[in-house]
């Protein structure tokens, strides 16, 4: 059957088991796929599969607003593609708390000598600070989303949805410029 006959039949069918049963094989034909799409813009498996777990729930939850008027995994890829955008944007909204998190993961401050975690820690602090001062709103979601979120640059530009000609990596160019220029002025080095 195809999908669109699964979803006839699951409309047609009286709210009980075998209506389900309709609804299981849609999700065990697409489930794979929408969770390593999930992973090729998250790059994180776990995340990935709340997410396609989620992308699910809400496809089937307006499984009514389906018209038919594209193919179902073009619906169902355009949800994917809404709830991993939404979640970027609420990580983004959170740059300090990603970053510490990134940070943490880098070093074991266990291991490390205390004047050095000192330093580290004051270093990483006067980042977050040069970010937040001198970064528009794209360039800090754009920097926060590559070096901590490690995204590629073409996931972050299709995101964002930002048309410029180089996409994330003019961001990135500028970004890194204007930190340069307020790390030189300020004596950091």
């Amino acid at each position: 059957m195809t999908d669109e006959e699964l979803i006839e039949r699951y409309r047609a069918a009286p709210a009980c088991v075998e209506g389900k049963s309709y609804l299981n094989l849609l999700f065990e034909r697409y489930h794979t796929r929408v969770a390593a799409w999930c992973h090729r813009m998250t790059g994180d498996v776990n995340s990935a599969a709340d997410l396609a777990q989620e992308v699910f729930l809400r496809a089937f939850q307006r499984l009514d607003s389906f018209r038919g008027e594209s193919s179902f995994s073009t619906w169902l890829y355009s949800i994917a593609r809404n709830r991993c955008m939404d979640e970027f944007r609420s990580r983004a909204v959170r740059p300090n708390e990603a970053t510490d998190i990134a940070i943490d993961r880098l070093v074991d401050s266990r291991v490390e000598e205390p004047s050095r975690v000192m330093e580290r820690r004051e270093s990483e602090q006067i980042m977050r600070q040069l970010i937040q001062e001198s970064l528009d709103e794209t360039e800090a979601k754009v920097i926060t989303m590559h070096y901590v979120h490690e995204l590629p640059l073409s996931s972050i530009t299709r995101l964002l949805g930002l048309e410029n000609q180089s996409g994330a990596k003019a961001f990135i160019v500028s970004a890194r410029r204007k930190l340069e220029r307020v790390v030189q002025r300020k004596g950091y080095r």
